[in-house]
């Protein structure tokens, strides 16, 4: 085996640009007191030699991370791969970093992941959701730093809040069917004691029917979220199995829609002639499906960059 080769350091850089270590280190500081003429020699010494500068020595000199702690249920999910694109774009003109936790929409591992960002020291820290344990909410009131729970909006915000009523979406996709006619609906979603916001919008769902006087009772729990395509064709065959009279059916994320769209086409079911199918979050394949699914879009690349605004106003750690 090769040995490793030695890492080049600013002192190397110092030396082949013919400055000195702390010029150097202006240098990728973006010190105005540094020309660019200097500035442009000291960067193709480093880049010449492979050096990369050691922002943790000099975030320890300056008290600064440099980064924004981020909180998401599933590392999988588009519409939480868009919120964080949305977070990185909005946050990138700012000089702050992305560190990224998945919670497997687990509360406990939220409390274990906040404990461990926080004791990086992240400029903020950024959480999905509105409902954490107790000890995690007090770290999170005590943080010293922003706090701002996203896709949610919680009753009693810990800080800042960018995000969105559930249980409204809930709501609105009732209104969407009533309107078109149908009175007997079903909701398609997952475990609820984990996917809170899945069940918030289930609550809204039901709760909406229930002031129209409708049946809210036709509800299928289908695995532990996030429910994949499988999960929603085994709960669509439990749904029509119990309930064959049910005229539409809101799922808890396309996913789950795009499964039960599926079992009924292998069914012969006709959708929407039959039964109808919506979702929620607006993902590719509910457009491009055909029939296409009637989805909620809450514009999730839109969400992560009000979220960056949001922490770039505020002022790192403030």
């Amino acid at each position: 085996m090769q040995p490793s080769p030695k890492r080049p350091t600013m002192a190397d850089v110092a030396r082949r640009a013919n400055v000195s270590t702390m010029t150097v280190s202006r240098a990728f500081k973006s010190d105005t007191s540094i020309s660019a003429d200097t500035r442009d020699r000291i960067i193709r010494a480093a880049d010449e030699l492979g050096y990369v500068f050691d922002s943790i020595a000099a975030n320890l000199s300056s008290r600064r991370s440099g980064f924004v702690a981020v909180t998401i249920p599933s590392i999988n999910n588009a519409n939480f791969a868009d919120t964080v694109r949305g977070m990185t774009e909005g946050l990138r003109d700012s000089g702050l970093e992305i560190l990224l936790g998945f919670t497997d929409y687990n509360v406990e591992e939220e409390e274990r992941l906040v404990g461990q960002l926080l004791r990086r020291r992240p400029e903020a820290i950024i959480v999905t959701g509105g409902r954490h344990t107790p000890r995690c909410r007090k770290m999170l009131e005590n943080a010293g730093v922003p706090v701002v729970e996203t896709w949610d909006l919680p009753a009693d915000p810990i800080g800042h809040v960018v995000g969105f009523s559930n249980a409204e979406a809930g709501r609105l996709m009732v209104d969407h069917f009533v309107a078109r006619g149908y009175s007997r609906l079903g909701f398609i979603g997952g475990d609820t004691s984990r996917d809170t916001r899945g069940l918030d919008r289930r609550r809204g769902f039901v709760a909406a029917l229930q002031e129209r006087g409708l049946d809210g009772s036709r509800i299928i729990a289908s695995g532990v979220p996030p429910i994949s395509m499988r999960e929603g064709a085994t709960a669509m065959v439990e749904m029509i199995s119990r309930w064959p009279d049910t005229q539409a059916v809101m799922c808890v994320s396309d996913l789950s829609a795009f499964g039960a769209l599926m079992e009924c086409l292998r069914r012969g079911i006709r959708v929407p002639e039959d039964v109808a199918i919506a979702g929620f979050g607006a993902y590719d394949l509910a457009e491009q499906s055909v029939p296409s699914i009637t989805t909620i879009d809450v514009e999730a690349h839109e969400l992560g960059i009000r979220v960056a605004d949001v922490v770039g106003g505020l002022g790192h750690g403030g």
